[in-house]
């Protein structure tokens, strides 16, 4: 079993929405690669405990650390991110309130539209990735699964998530309040992340256009896309100036770290909507000043509301309770934790007693039935030290004082 180091805490650190506007949190965002990077630096600096997520509302490292300054070092050694607008927009959770963070984040509750299932996949994937680098310990598995079976609880059991509300049913909503005869417009979807397969299946679903098209960076994918959603026409990425000269409306999930779409791509007298799911952003600002280009970013996009959000409000109480119950079970798992190595040492003390007095009466007593004895004493054991764990976790003890009377008793080693 991982020990978790001495003098370290569990932190939470970054910037959400909620402080950082799209700007800041570019600059904070980190790539796949980076993400890795970190990972292995923080495993090279023995931090403990260390899982990074990143996405287009946060970006946060959650971790062991003597200070959170170790993670906030990291976080900035990595990015583009500074210290100076760190200290300004930034999120700082310690202990209890970094655990109901993850909580919170994990069931939608601290999404930028309320009840956004996406986080969970992401949430998973930063897990999987610490895990595959080396960076997670037993405690942070454990709250990692707990967090994961919450989230799938809240998903089942509420309808916190209900309807279609996420940043890629927000860019078709805005098409369709905004553009008129939206239908009948050509539509260009640059990036087949999970951002950019979303966008065209809500296209597809909850409009009649017919003149959809895209293109990916690895044709294949687009491809494979195409397959199975035959309304959707692919080309490659040599076209994309002609697709977006055609194009009335531009759709952006390219998730690089610098712009794919600038100036140069768009001519001067171009009329286009466009909308940048991406983080960090993958429209250059220089584009917003043509004269004939509306662009719209995540921010603006999550602004718009859905009937569905009063809803999903209502089922906040519900989702709470579910929270509630799985942080009581990781709360239960580590008083476990925290009393299993006192149980088993009072169990050896008391086992040595009981094969010592065994050993005795055996000699001193013809007959005398050591299977019968062994287990009449094996369920005294069990009862002591279950009795000893209770005690342990009734409210007002104090743990490490009941610790060194009993070893002081039995002349164990708790």
């Amino acid at each position: 079993m991982n020990k978790i180091k001495a003098g370290t805490k569990l932190y939470n650190v970054g910037v959400s929405y909620k402080k950082a506007d799209v700007e800041t949190r570019s600059a904070f965002s980190l790539s796949k690669q980076k993400q890795i990077s970190l990972l292995k630096d923080a495993k090279s600096k023995e931090i403990d405990g260390v899982v990074v997520l990143s996405t287009c509302n946060r970006t946060e490292i959650t971790g062991f650390a003597k200070h959170p300054f170790e993670l906030i070092g990291l976080l900035c050694e990595h990015s583009n991110g500074t210290v100076e607008d760190f200290v300004k927009f930034s999120n700082v959770f310690k202990g209890s309130e970094a655990i109901q963070h993850l909580f919170n984040i994990g069931t939608g509750l601290e999404s930028q539209i309320l009840g956004d299932y996406e986080i969970v996949g992401q949430l998973r994937q930063a897990y999987q990735l610490a895990q595959k680098y080396g960076t997670v310990n037993t405690y942070l598995e454990r709250l990692m699964n707990c967090v994961l079976q919450a989230s799938k609880d809240v998903k089942n059991n509420t309808e916190l998530s209900s309807g279609t509300t996420s940043v890629a049913y927000a860019a078709t909503q805005y098409i369709i309040e905004n553009v008129p005869n939206y239908n009948s417009k050509r539509v260009l979807v640059y990036g087949l992340g999970e951002i950019g397969k979303n966008a065209c299946k809500n296209l597809l679903e909850y409009t009649e256009n017919n003149n959809i098209h895209l293109i990916n960076r690895t044709h294949a994918r687009a491809v494979e896309f195409s397959e199975t959603h035959q309304n959707v026409a692919i080309n490659t990425c040599e076209n994309l100036d002609v697709e977006i000269e055609d194009a009335d409306i531009l759709i952006v999930s390219t998730g690089a770290e610098l712009p794919t779409i600038t100036k140069k791509n768009i001519g001067a007298t171009k009329r286009l909507l466009i909308l940048d799911l991406s983080m960090p952003e993958n429209v250059d600002k220089e584009v917003k000043k043509l004269e004939n280009i509306t662009l719209v970013n995540v921010d603006e996009l999550s602004k718009i509301t859905d009937k569905t959000l009063a809803k999903r409000e209502s089922e906040i109480p519900q989702a709470k309770l579910i929270i509630n119950k799985h942080k009581q079970d990781f709360a239960d798992w580590l008083d476990q934790r925290k009393f299993t190595p006192a149980v088993a040492a009072l169990k050896t003390s008391l086992q040595t007693i009981q094969e010592d007095e065994i050993n005795f009466h055996q000699k001193k007593i013809e007959g005398f039935n050591a299977e019968h004895a062994e287990q009449i004493t094996s369920r005294i054991i069990q009862k002591i030290t279950t009795q000893f764990v209770k005690h342990l976790k009734d409210e007002g003890t104090s743990v490490d004082q009941s610790i060194e009377i009993v070893s002081k008793i039995f002349n164990a080693t708790l």
